[in-house]
């Protein structure tokens, strides 16, 4: 089966790092355009950022742009997101996606709903 598991959310003081991961089985890795994102309390899941196979070509929401990096290690099939200068406004659970490969990267980020496979989230907190 096709799955994805995240690890590395937790609570973490405005300003400080936090290093997402998401394993991946039952699929190649490379096969997929991969993603990151993340749902705050009464608001739409979102995209994060989402890289693409075909070229690594990758997309940061506005908001994110600057301070986080997406990363994949096809070796160990997993999806990195690394987060730095975190805010309050960070605070969310964040997911990892897969869709087969056959749209860019801002595709897969922007239009959620059409994701078929998504991990079970891991809670980022950032508050002092």
């Amino acid at each position: 089966q096709l799955q994805l598991v995240e690890s590395g959310g937790g609570l973490v003081q405005p300003g400080g790092s936090l290093r997402l991961s998401c394993a991946a089985s039952g699929f190649t890795l490379d096969d997929y355009n991969i993603g990151w994102f993340r749902q705050a309390p009464g608001k739409e899941r979102e995209g994060v950022s989402c890289i693409s196979s075909s070229d690594g070509r990758t997309y940061y929401a506005d908001s994110v742009k600057g301070r986080f990096t997406i990363s994949r290690d096809n070796a160990k099939n997993t999806l990195y997101l690394q987060m730095n200068s975190l805010k309050p406004e960070d605070t969310a659970v964040y997911y990892c996606a897969a869709r087969p490969a056959s749209n860019t990267a801002q595709a897969m980020c922007t239009f959620t709903s059409r994701i078929r496979y998504w991990g079970q989230g891991t809670q980022v907190t950032v508050s002092s």
